[in-house]
């Protein structure tokens, strides 16, 4: 073969093959330093957000903070851990930090039918009626008219935001002031000139 023909075979498969080469040695390094699947949350997490959850029912909000938290250390894609610190945040009568709370489980997953339904039910809790409207709205168009979630927030947004609670104002009783006593020492005259 003349050595014109050779060099035109190597000009015109010589860029398709580095091309190729480089695709497969880019698609092979993407598979290998893959850890595991997206959707797959650290058994560590999940099992310290059940325990959590577990200290919630008892009233151990505390506790229950404390393992929520750290569940989401162990794996920050943990949504049960962020519902449950949304629903500590409820019952410490917290609504706002509830809703941010529920938001951050609703960007892992969008359609989280118990997010949607919890941040409304705060969102009813707050006293934003129109925007947990909006909720209840979404959560028709994912499950219809008849799953529990929608039922749930429709019926807070039937019974409508608590009456703001009384403050407690204590009695104070003024302390007696000290009289002061005239003064018994004269004063002296100024001195004349």
């Amino acid at each position: 073969m003349p050595m014109s023909t050779m060099l035109e075979m190597f000009m015109r498969f010589a860029a398709p093959a580095i091309a190729l080469s480089a695709l497969l040695l880019t698609v092979s390094s993407v598979s290998y330093g893959k850890r595991q699947r997206d959707d797959v949350i650290d058994p560590r997490s999940v099992a310290m957000t059940a325990t959590a959850m577990q200290d919630v029912n008892a009233g151990q909000l505390e506790r229950a903070i404390d393992g929520l938290e750290t569940s989401l250390l162990i794996d920050p894609r943990n949504r049960a851990a962020y519902v449950g610190l949304a629903i500590v945040a409820r019952k410490q009568d917290l609504p706002g930090k509830a809703i941010r709370l529920y938001r951050e489980a609703l960007l892992i997953d969008p359609n989280d039918l118990g997010a949607l339904s919890g941040q409304g039910e705060a969102m009813v809790q707050k006293g934003a009626l129109t925007k947990a409207k909006e909720n209840l709205a979404r959560i028709e168009r994912l499950c219809g008219a008849t799953c529990a979630e929608r039922q749930k927030l429709a019926a807070a947004i039937t019974k409508g935001a608590p009456a703001p609670k009384p403050m407690m104002v204590e009695a104070v009783t003024p302390k007696p002031m000290a009289e002061t006593a005239p003064s018994t020492t004269p004063v002296p005259a100024p001195a004349p000139k």
